[in-house]
Parts: C-alpha cells; sequence; structure tokens
C-alpha cells in the first residue's frame, strides 16, 4: 500500500516537474521566489489576526499572540518527524529532470514537508484565533505546499503529511495554551502602558461576549 501510494505521487510529481520545465523563465522565477515569500504572507496574517482580536476579547487576543508560537512547534514536531525518514527529494531521486529549485544535498530529506508543515500550522492557528480569515489562510497554505511540488523539491504526499501535521499540531497546542493566554491578556490589560497591545480604544478588560467572539 505504502509503495503504491509513493509510486502514484512520484508519477504526479514528474508531471508538475516536466511542466515546470516548460514554462516561462520569468514565472519559473516568480514560482521558486514565491515558495518562500507565500510563508511571509502568514506573518501579516498573524498581525492582522492580533489586529482585529484587540476587539473581541482576551481569549482571541491570547490566540491571536500565541498563533506565531504555535507554529514554531509545529515546525518542530516536523523537523523530529523528518529524522525518522530518509527519502530522497524528487529533485534527487529524478537525476533525468530539470527542476526549477536548487536542489538541496542528500541529507536534507524530503518527508515531511517543513514548508507544508508551517504553512499547514500558521492557517491552523489564524483559524482558531480569528476565523474570518480561514479562506485566505487555506489558500496561501495550499498555494506553498502546491509550489513545493512545482519547483521540484518535494512529492505530493510529503506536502498533505507536512500540512497535516502543521495544521493538527498547531490546534492542539493552541487550544492548550487558551486558558492561559486568556489569563496572561487579561493580566497585561491592568497595565496602562501596555492595554493597547491587547485591546482596541477604550474596550474594558474583561472577556468580551459569546456573540461577539468572531465579528
Amino acid at each position: 500500500m505504502v509503495s503504491e501510494i509513493f509510486a502514484i505521487s512520484a508519477a504526479w510529481s514528474r508531471a508538475v516537474i516536466e511542466f515546470a520545465a516548460g514554462l516561462d523563465p520569468w514565472m519559473q522565477t516568480a514560482a521558486e521566489w514565491g515558495t518562500d515569500l507565500f510563508l511571509g504572507v502568514f506573518a501579516l496574517l498573524f498581525l492582522m489576526a492580533w489586529w482585529r482580536a484587540r476587539s473581541a476579547g482576551s481569549r482571541l487576543v491570547g490566540l491571536a499572540l500565541f498563533a506565531p508560537v504555535a507554529t514554531v512547534i509545529a515546525y518542530f514536531v516536523s523537523l523530529t518527524i523528518k529524522s525518522f525518514f530518509e527519502q530522497l527529494r524528487p529533485c534527487q531521486a529524478m537525476t533525468d529532470l530539470t527542476t526549477i529549485a536548487t536542489c538541496d544535498p542528500i541529507g536534507d530529506w524530503s518527508f515531511p514537508s517543513n514548508h507544508a508543515a508551517i504553512a499547514g500550522a500558521a492557517a491552523a492557528a489564524i483559524i482558531v484565533a480569528w476565523r474570518r480569515y480561514a479562506f485566505a489562510a487555506i489558500l496561501f497554505a495550499l498555494l506553498e505546499a502546491f509550489s513545493r511540488v512545482l519547483v521540484g523539491v518535494h512529492y505530493p504526499h510529503d506536502v498533505t503529511v507536512g500540512l497535516l501535521v502543521g495544521a493538527i499540531v498547531a490546534t492542539l497546542v493552541s487550544l492548550a495554551m487558551s486558558r492561559p493566554m486568556t489569563l496572561l491578556v487579561d493580566k497585561v490589560a491592568e497595565n496602562d502602558r501596555l492595554r493597547p497591545l491587547v485591546r482596541s480604544g477604550d474596550r474594558p478588560a474583561q472577556e468580551a461576549p459569546k456573540h461577539d467572539t468572531y465579528a
């Protein structure tokens, strides 16, 4: 079963890499830059979620502030999983193909994709904190995952597992830290100088009512 899945994934990867080889040079350059720049979008979404959460209550502010930390935790989980596997990247295994990205040396393994794990984690953490950004978060997570296949450094199963690992870990740790982060935000709100970091305008320190949670 595993070998069959890998065979299908490898075939898809070969098809995508061959397609990418036929793209115009400017499109290849855009894909190579985009595979890293897409991750930068999540930094902007983190900021936007935090900014909006300030008007919604302590719990969401805490979740928004913790979102980058949850993403880092998910990255290290992915990195740990990767250390147990020694799967070659497509660009290392399919030497007859020309890939957009410069191939990493053997020893920098393929499964799972750390980039996809970061994207999946960031998307999940943002959705937990401010679900109105769910569409954008999911879209850029999928674009990031696809870009890793397009430039030839990961198989489809690498990015699929990476997305799942990132999303599951980030969701679990975010929910686990919800209460402590809420208490921390309430404590910060008691300080006049720091209150603007966690409160919008003259909003009182207590948690927002339920109907206001995802406004």
